[in-house]
């Protein structure tokens, strides 16, 4: 059976249109003779999108209860049994009703392709998982309702469903989107221009990637390598020299000349695996080019231009950025270099020669290690002339060898001497050898002329021969060597990113691997101070250098109190004592040098966000709290003043019933206003620190009438059994009656007709409880601690019940006043908020505070 398509109608926020485009497509659909059914469809009573829904047959919805609620899911056996060749399933990453089958709708639509049904379905951007925190810094909301990326990028259709945000402001004022009580709270935070022009910039730019991974696969697909400009893309080639940071520069300033250009920076590695470039000057500009929003790649190849223009076709790269070539004139002559060849073969791909200080220098030689020890090279030569002369003497002694067989025996000794001192000492012993042929073996004897023309080719073709052999054996040995080096710094660079990522923080980590893989006492980070900087004469004092990172035993608080000290920039030096490194030593330092700097600009970042998170928390209470007051404040305002306004008017003659039941609205009106801002202002002295409390002894036999009695009717049923020998409570006797109206008030909104919540007390191990026992929905384990975070109301829908500070400011009273608030399952279903305050201390003239 073939799996279903998904079409998806994407949007930057509510009330951009993505179920009304849904509808319209349906409505298509079935217009041409398709099947379709409504899965699932929610209009948040908007009327042209109700009306959209026509004559299309609806699946019925399957009803479940939920902690005393009644909810609708989309009833997917029903839809299944139904079998249509198209349900619309609207609100992609809607949280299904515990009870469902899938805790998430996506999971319903996936069950519904694997049967064949194609969908269509909705999302918004912020409903994306790779974006939620993106979404949460931006507007102060936190989605808690996300689908995975790849459900979306999976789908064989995605379509924007785009309004620019001021037409979306006025369809949220005409009242188009939200009833007419949140369309001021919207207005003023979600909605605001600036957090919708964010979200469609995002919506734009993930559509922008998934429509790349359209088109790359597309061009895979149909074997296309040409070029594609439909988006630029500038890739730089780096070899790894000085050049390398001017040619970032100048490709970061062509990628940003076109708006949403990528930058890519590409380093061709030898495929042998052995040294080329610097790795200190690769890891610097690999920094260089994220620090510019860029990305760094690696690729292997021989062929270096045909390597630079499969990666840069491999990714659809509009332009190439290289260096002029550093070779000189001379050796221009011979070969035309990387530049000339690529730009030659690059096609439709626009190629920019940029020249820099070391073009046209030549390439500085790099000093090669001898390929042998001084002790094989010793030995090499002094075989070339010793053992050069007793063969001769050996030769001399076997008189019926031919000439041709005296040349192989010398050859064998220059490639024994060859095989033991390289180069240098076969060239001593091809030369030696060829000269005592010459002299002793080759007629006329005793002479250095030759005869015969055959016995001169075979003399050339002896020491040809053993050069060429000397020479492949030192190459030979010289790569052995760099191999094994490459091999060892290999292993050295696993070892440090392995300590790094095993350390709890990888500065330090990465200090100390690098102090025990070189053998160091100590190594130190130094950080010029800022006024110094550019300023060599202040460099040099001691007091202008502060150690931001070290290791190992008396570390170094200079550059000049080590034995190598590696900069990074014009700021940051790492620092080593214990002793002088190799040169071939240092370039693996600067690599991790450059890491080094890296770790540190993380640390640092990490240290800005800690402490910007206080700060953006108290934003984000700030923000809920505003959002929620302007409808919580207001309602009570309003039944106020339209009581008032009652009493005080002229046309209508009110009997005495009707004063007093508008008086009684008025005065609950304003009772409720009164706690709301009084829990407001307790919690914003909590959060300040400055709540006063005035610690006393009191008995809970006091408190809890008080308290039922703050609550009016409502809590005349609620059941109390406090024993009378119940020792006080410490306690400020004002914020425990307020904590004990919170926590009762709670379990009177959730606890079922016929069952009032009951109150106990009781002391235990110098502590007095008391028990507000409902019998009510519950409250899963998992979430009791979210309902003490302000402005939850788990379960809570309609946004009627309050801004949600109760729970939140008790536990926070009660904490203040040394007690504790915790929740726990009432055996037979329910919540039990248990609160537990130091008992008061007793003496023979009773209580004492």
């Amino acid at each position: 059976m073939p799996r279903g398509e998904l079409r998806i109608y994407l949007g930057a926020a509510p009330g951009v249109g993505k179920t009304y485009a849904m509808l319209e497509e349906a409505q298509r659909r079935a217009a041409r003779g398709t099947d379709v059914v409504i899965g699932f469809v929610e209009t948040h009573g908007r009327q042209h999108t109700a009306a959209m829904l026509g004559d299309l047959e609806q699946v019925p919805r399957r009803s479940m209860d939920y902690r005393g609620a009644a909810f609708t899911e989309m009833d997917l056996d029903a839809v299944l049994a139904r079998r249509p060749q198209i349900a619309v399933v609207d609100e992609l990453a809607h949280s299904n009703v515990p009870g469902s089958r899938h805790d998430k709708r996506w999971q319903d639509v996936q069950e519904l392709l694997d049967a064949g049904i194609d969908v269509l379905s909705t999302v918004n951007v912020q409903h994306l998982e790779s974006v939620n925190d993106v979404v949460a810094q931006i507007t102060g909301t936190t989605q808690r309702e996300t689908v995975p990326d790849e459900i979306v990028r999976a789908a064989e259709q995605v379509e924007l469903v785009d309004m620019t945000p001021e037409a979306l402001r006025r369809r949220m004022a005409h009242g188009n989107i939200y009833r007419p009580d949140k369309i001021d709270a919207a207005l003023g935070n979600y909605f605001r221009v600036g957090n919708l022009t964010a979200l469609r910039e995002l919506a734009l730019l993930w559509l922008a990637d998934k429509v790349d991974e359209q088109l790359d696969r597309y061009r895979s697909q149909q074997g296309i390598a040409a070029t594609w400009e439909a988006r630029e893309r500038v890739v730089v080639a780096l070899t790894g020299g000085p050049e390398g940071e001017t040619l970032i520069r100048r490709a970061a300033r062509v990628a940003a000349r076109s708006k949403g250009a990528d930058l890519l920076a590409v380093h061709v590695a030898r495929s042998d695996g052995l040294a080329g470039a610097d790795p200190a000057q690769l890891a610097r500009q690999r920094v260089l080019v994220e620090s510019l929003g860029g990305t760094y790649h690696q690729v292997l190849g021989t062929d270096v231009p045909a390597a630079l223009l499969d990666f840069a076709q491999g990714v659809n790269a509009t332009q190439l950025v290289l260096g002029a070539s550093r070779r000189g004139r001379l050796a221009q002559i011979f070969a035309r270099g990387v530049g000339v060849t690529t730009t030659a073969l690059s096609g439709s791909i626009d190629v920019h020669l940029v020249t820099h200080k070391q073009a046209g220098k030549g390439r500085r030689a790099a000093a090669v290690p001898a390929a042998l020890s001084r002790r094989r090279r010793l030995l090499g030569f002094g075989l070339a002339v010793l053992g050069m002369p007793l063969l001769t003497l050996l030769l001399k002694t076997l008189p019926d060898l031919t000439l041709t067989n005296d040349i192989l025996l010398f050859l064998a000794g220059v490639v024994g001497v060859a095989l033991v001192g390289g180069v240098w000492p076969a060239l001593v012993a091809a030369l030696g050898g060829s000269l005592l042929l010459n002299w002793f073996f080759t007629p006329p004897f005793r002479t250095l002329t030759i005869a015969e023309a055959d016995n001169l080719l075979a003399l050339a073709v002896f020491v040809g021969v053993a050069l060429a052999v000397s020479w492949i054996v030192d190459v030979a040995a010289r790569r052995t060597r760099e191999a094994a080096r490459a091999a060892a710094d290999a292993q050295t660079l696993a070892a440090v990113a392995g300590g790094v990522l095993r350390g709890e923080r990888p500065l330090p980590a990465l200090l100390d691997q690098l102090r025990e893989t070189f053998g160091l006492r100590a190594v130190s980070v130094l950080e010029l101070a800022e006024e110094a900087s550019g300023r060599p004469e202040r460099a040099r004092e001691e007091h202008a250098w502060s150690v931001v990172a070290s290791v190992g035993d008396q570390p170094p608080c200079t550059p000049e109190s080590g034995e190598t000290a590696v900069p990074v920039d014009d700021r940051i030096t790492v620092v080593l004592c214990g002793r002088r490194l190799e040169a071939a030593d240092r370039r693996i330092v600067e690599a991790f040098a450059a890491q080094a700097a890296v770790a540190l600009r993380q640390e640092r970042l990490a240290e800005e966000a800690a402490t910007a998170r206080p700060l953006a928390a108290a934003d984000r209470m700030r923000t809920a709290l505003l959002a929620a007051v302007s409808h919580d404040l207001r309602t009570p305002l309003a039944s106020a003043k339209a009581a008032v306004t009652s009493l005080r008017s002229q046309d209508i003659e009110f009997d005495e019933s009707d004063r007093e039941e508008l008086l009684e609205t008025a005065e609950e009106s304003l009772d409720r206003l009164a706690r709301l801002v009084g829990n407001l202002l307790d919690m914003s002295r909590l959060q300040a620190g400055v709540l006063g409390i005035s610690a006393t002894a009191i008995g809970l036999e006091d408190a809890v009438p008080l308290a039922l009695d703050e609550l009016g009717p409502a809590a005349a049923t609620v059941g109390t059994d406090i024993p009378a020998d119940l020792p006080a409570a410490t306690a400020d006797p004002g914020l425990l009656e307020r904590v004990l109206v919170n926590i009762i008030a709670n379990a009177l909104r959730y606890s079922p007709p016929g069952q009032p919540p009951t109150i106990t007390a009781s002391a235990h191990a110098g502590q007095v409880e008391l028990r507000v026992i409902d019998r009510g929905p519950g409250i899963p384990e998992d979430q009791w601690e979210h309902v003490f975070l302000p402005f939850q109301r788990l379960g809570d829908r309609d946004n009627q019940t309050g801004v949600g500070l109760g729970l939140a400011l008790s536990r926070g009273l009660a904490e203040a006043m040394g007690g504790s608030i915790t929740p726990e399952t009432t055996p037979g279903g329910g919540l039990t908020m248990v609160l537990r305050m130091p008992a008061a201390q007793t003496t023979s003239e009773g209580p004492q505070e």
